[in-house]
């Protein structure tokens, strides 16, 4: 179903022929859409008429609109004008998968539920991203920190005491991302039995998987889950550092008695390779109030970049810590495609990460810009009246 894409960068597109229309704002939704597009799919974003009010947030919110909305064709639709209405479900009879991310019950006001599209189109796979799935709370208004304070993620995140959101919207994203594996689920699916499928993916549930393992460990050991800030490390050297120049820090783990003999070698600490009552890890663990200051010592005393050659020789896990904007000079994402050229409202060229996969050696690319608003629609609106027309 998709036209040839005025590609910027090659890459596989192994969802090409799938058509979607993106009924949806903010981040869960269009992070749904965004990895379908990057696949391949010809991702269609419906706006209202002044445009999508995520592309002129400020602050936090900034980021939004050009992270998740290349790879897309624009049309703009005032979905409570009949004639615009008759377009968006001109639009949606003819698609593979419909993606929304609005209040539960807003489009299926407007005839664009899943009951009524599915009715013109057994085949059609409609995604709806929510804050909860079916239960007490499934009419609330969610947010990616609302569900993040209420799922124990901004518990586990902050010191006692003060709750912290991540560093980054990762309810909504990943939300999305479930979001993406059930709509493939559903396309499997409807390669065996010819029909469509309605698939939820919502913010809280997300949440309550992501922090499974630490409900996982209170019922392991009958003891509550510590935030990490003050967390009891499986590991004594776990941890972040400071180098010989100040600012820069760097975590280095050291997670088995194997890696521990090549620390001791390899930084010639004999006095702690000589103990033997720290040659298990959990001894080790118990003694970590006496390591960590010999380790923090010694780092102190090296600039980093010849701790992150020493420690990359050796193969020890290590990570030097950066701000996102500096990833732009990552040696290793520029080397792999791991990075593409956006081109934001203003002309400048924004250099933003590349979908997480590889096939068959190859990155997926960017095949079409950031659109302007409405910047397909008179395309799309021919091409629907030439259908209603034929």
């Amino acid at each position: 179903m998709t036209e040839t894409q005025d590609a910027h960068t090659q890459g596989p597109a192994p969802l090409a022929g799938l058509t979607v229309v993106e009924f949806t704002h903010m981040v869960m939704g269009p992070s749904v859409g965004v990895i379908l597009a990057d696949l391949g799919a010809d991702v269609i974003k419906v706006e209202p008429p002044e445009g999508d009010r995520t592309r002129t947030l400020l602050g936090s919110g900034s980021g939004y609109f050009p992270m998740f909305n290349r790879n897309k064709r624009s049309i703009c639709l005032d979905l409570k004008n009949p004639e615009d209405l008759a377009h968006a479900e001109g639009l949606c009879a003819d698609a593979d998968i419909v993606i929304e991310n609005f209040r539960p019950g807003t489009l299926a006001r407007l005839g664009l539920g899943y009951d009524k599209l599915s009715d013109t189109n057994p085949g059609l796979i409609y995604c709806s991203a929510k804050g909860f799935l079916k239960g007490p709370y499934e009419d609330r208004t969610a947010l990616d920190e609302v569900t993040q304070m209420m799922g124990g993620l901004a518990y586990m995140t902050g010191p006692p005491g003060r709750p912290l959101r991540a560093g980054s919207s990762v309810i909504d994203i990943t939300g999305g991302m479930f979001g993406v594996i059930g709509i493939l689920a559903a396309l499997e699916q409807r390669h065996r039995t010819g029909r469509g499928a309605e698939i939820k993916c919502s913010l809280y549930e997300t949440t309550a998987f992501l922090v499974g393992q630490h409900i996982a460990q209170k019922a392991v050991t009958g003891a509550a889950a510590q935030p990490m800030p003050v967390r009891i490390s499986a590991w004594a050297i776990y941890d972040v550092f400071e180098t010989a120049r100040e600012g820069e820090q760097l975590f280095v783990g050291v997670v088995s008695d194997g890696q521990w003999k090549t620390f001791c070698a390899d930084f010639a600490m004999d006095d702690l390779s000589a103990r033997t009552e720290w040659q298990t890890n959990n001894e080790r663990v118990k003694a970590r109030d006496q390591i960590i200051p010999i380790v923090s010592a010694l780092f102190r005393s090296m600039p980093r970049e010849d701790l992150v050659a020493k420690l990359e020789k050796s193969g020890l896990p290590f990570a030097p810590i950066v701000r996102p904007d500096e990833l732009v000079d990552d040696a290793h994402l520029n080397a792999s495609g791991g990075l593409l050229d956006v081109t934001l409202s203003d002309g400048t060229v924004a250099r933003l990460p590349a979908l997480p996969l590889e096939f068959d050696g190859q990155r997926p690319g960017l095949f079409r810009d950031l659109p302007t608003p409405d910047q397909h629609g008179d395309e799309l609106r021919g091409r629907l009246s030439a259908t209603a027309e034929g």
